[in-house]
Parts: C-alpha cells; sequence; structure tokens
C-alpha cells in the first residue's frame, strides 16, 4: 500500500493502527484454533496477517518520516502477497488442497517473485511499472477468488464483497497514481477500503470457528448414525431433570428383530432402517423433550411437557414406524414417581419395553409398580 503525499499523516496513520488491531485480533484467534485444531488454514492466516501488520506499520513510519517510494514498493509487494495468502486460507477453512490447487498456487508464487529476477526487464526498473504488475497481479488474484474459490466456500456473500472491495481499491490505487489531481473524499475512501475488506475477513473466520466449534460439540452429544443425543447426554439430562423435580418421562423403545434384520439384509440395510426409525422418534418428540440413542437398536425419549400425553406420543411413533418402515417397534415408557432416580426411571421404562417384546411386540405398554399390578387385576376382575 503506497504512502500518502498528504501534508497531514494522522488520518493515513489512524488508518493503519486500526487495520493493526482488527488483524492482531485475527491473529491470536488463529494461533488459538491452531493450537486445538492444527488446521493448515490457520498458519496460511497468520502468515498473511504477519504480513499485512508489517506493511500497515510500515505505512505508519512511511507517512511519520516521507520516505522515498522504494520503501512504498517493498510495502505494496507485502500487501499483494498477503492477499494471496488471504484467499488461500480462505479456501482451506472449507476444503482441502487438490493437487491443482497446488500447481495454482505454485503458479502464482512464480508470477509473485518474477520481478525480483526480472531486473532486464524495463517494466521492472521503473518504481510506476512495479506497481501497474502488483496491480494486475491483485487483479489476476480476484479472478481466480471468484471463480474457482467463491463456489467452494461457504460464506460466499461475504467473500465476494470482500473481493469487490480490494478491486474497487485496486482501481483506485491505479487513477491515484495516474491522475494529476483526487479530491479529499476519493483519497479518504481509498484510505480506509482495507479496513472494510479486513472486516469481512474477520467476519468469514468468526463464523467459520463457531460453526466449527458447534460442529465438535455436537458431535461429542449426539450419536454419529442417527443424529440422536448420545447416551451420555441423554442421562445427563434425565438426572437434571429429575434434580429439578420436573414432571419427566421417558419412553424406550427397541426394534422387533433388528438382529434377524442385519443377518440377512446387511448392515447397510439395517443402519438405514434404524436411520429412518430415529427420524420418526425425533419428529414424534422434539417438540415435548428430547430423544437418544440408548445402545444397539434402543431408543430413549425424555418428555418434559407437561401438556404431553406421553401413552399418545409413544403409540404415534408406535402406529408411524409399523405404516412407514418395514420393521415395528416394541416401546414401554413411565414417569417420575417420588423416592426415584433417574437410572430407575430409565430402568422402569426398559422393563416396560421388555413387557411389550415379550408379550407379542409392536406394542406399547406402560410401566406398573406391583401396587398399581394387583389394582388393575382386581378391577379387571
Amino acid at each position: 500500500m503506497p504512502s500518502s503525499p498528504w501534508s497531514s499523516p494522522i488520518l493515513p496513520g489512524i488508518a493503519s493502527a486500526i487495520g493493526l488491531y482488527i488483524v492482531l485480533i485475527m491473529t491470536v484467534m488463529c494461533l488459538i484454533m491452531y493450537s486445538k485444531q492444527r488446521k493448515k488454514a490457520y498458519i496460511y492466516m497468520v502468515l498473511a496477517f504477519l504480513f499485512i501488520m508489517t506493511y500497515e506499520g510500515m505505512n505508519i513510519h512511511f507517512n511519520l518520516s516521507h520516505n522515498n517510494q522504494e520503501q512504498s514498493i517493498w510495502s505494496a509487494r507485502m500487501q499483494v502477497f498477503s492477499f494471496l495468502m488471504l484467499n488461500v486460507s480462505v479456501y482451506l477453512l472449507y476444503r482441502k488442497m487438490s493437487k491443482k490447487a497446488y500447481l495454482i498456487l505454485g503458479f502464482m508464487f512464480l508470477l509473485f517473485l518474477a520481478p525480483f529476477f526480472s531486473s532486464g526487464l524495463s517494466l521492472f526498473n521503473i518504481s510506476s511499472g512495479q506497481m501497474l504488475y502488483l496491480s494486475l497481479y491483485q487483479g489476476v488474484i480476484i479472478i481466480i477468488g471468484l471463480s474457482m474459490i467463491s463456489p467452494r466456500i461457504g460464506q460466499r456473500a461475504k467473500y465476494n464483497l470482500g473481493i469487490l472491495i480490494i478491486l474497487i481499491w485496486v482501481i483506485m490505487n491505479l487513477i491515484y497514481r495516474y491522475a494529476d489531481n483526487c479530491g479529499t473524499t476519493f483519497i479518504n475512501v481509498r484510505l480506509f477500503l482495507p479496513l472494510i475488506y479486513y472486516t469481512f475477513i474477520f467476519f468469514i473466520l468468526f463464523e467459520r470457528i463457531v460453526e466449527q466449534m458447534q460442529s465438535i460439540y455436537r458431535s461429542s452429544i449426539t450419536d454419529g448414525l442417527t443424529n440422536l443425543y448420545n447416551r451420555r447426554f441423554f442421562m445427563k439430562n434425565v438426572n437434571r431433570y429429575v434434580d429439578q423435580g420436573l414432571k419427566v418421562s421417558v419412553i424406550f423403545c427397541d426394534i422387533d428383530n433388528f438382529k434377524k434384520l442385519n443377518d440377512t439384509q446387511g448392515h447397510a440395510k439395517a443402519d438405514q432402517v434404524l436411520q429412518q426409525v430415529s427420524a420418526i422418534l425425533e419428529e414424534e418428540v422434539s417438540s415435548f423433550g428430547l430423544t437418544g440413542r440408548y445402545g444397539g437398536e434402543e431408543l430413549v425419549a425424555a418428555i418434559v411437557d407437561k401438556r404431553a400425553k406421553v401413552n399418545q406420543i409413544a403409540e404415534s411413533v408406535r402406529e408411524r414406524v409399523e405404516h412407514e418402515t418395514i420393521v415395528t417397534i416394541s416401546i414401554g415408557y413411565s414417569s417420575l414417581r417420588k423416592n426415584i432416580t433417574a437410572d430407575e426411571l430409565v430402568s422402569q421404562a426398559d422393563q416396560a419395553m421388555y413387557r411389550s417384546k415379550t408379550t407379542g411386540k409392536n406394542k406399547v405398554s406402560p410401566f406398573y409398580t406391583s401396587s398399581s399390578t394387583k389394582e388393575a387385576k382386581q378391577l379387571s376382575s
């Protein structure tokens, strides 16, 4: 980024200081994330940010000391190289580098180094020629970014807007260098456009980190096959409901003849059926509580909505499984009573499910205590 010929260096210095601060925050974020994930994207970003901080620091120094144009060229070189590295790192946030991507990166790196080894060409013997080359080089990066990077990443809108900002900035730099006189507004806009670009990069990085943290957390509490909560997380929440004294009920499900399905139609088909049943359970329960995979073909649900009728939810799950899949399901349920722990509540629902399993399958059974069983027999007689 070339230094400004303004009589006062205050505004360029402020712009560079703000840029340094934004980039420093992103550098710290990348270092923290790299220590946790070892993802190459963060290394590329840190490299880009180091170059940005260097040339922004040089800009502050140049504007204060009114140094020569040769120093300004080095600042511009670092800006262009950091722009290349930023685009590569954004790509790596979402994708792995393919052989084709490595070839393109190598070619771009050679193009960047070309002026250093072409001192015999008149274009590179004058500062204006080198500046023009760097502007054209940025144009090539922009074209590659829009055509190859943007379609392959998330947050395309932010990325494209950032690229548009840099394109405008490059054009304004060309006008600034070759026009006889530029107005104050033009110079001010040109001065602060890189800060807008840094802001877009910040939001892309921040949102991607949030996405990855959510994904890591989600994978730690869910079952990879069914996308239901895993047993540990499910029991943790049932324990919390019991401790809070909530009116919680547990539904315990077991797919009928699942081992036979595995043996006759294979694991792939059995997994597909398990996913279908899990989806039905989640759809029926999501408004009233949470669902989980207890183990194997055993699925569970905790109902905490006072208005929900547990027997109706369980029956709806059983009926849908029977009509929408190739299997049936045996279900038992139990509601929280005094002096009952979370483990006992789940065990009671399991016992009720076992009664469904041993008395014909494809049915829903509530858990009865010994006293309630006697009362039921007396009423029936």
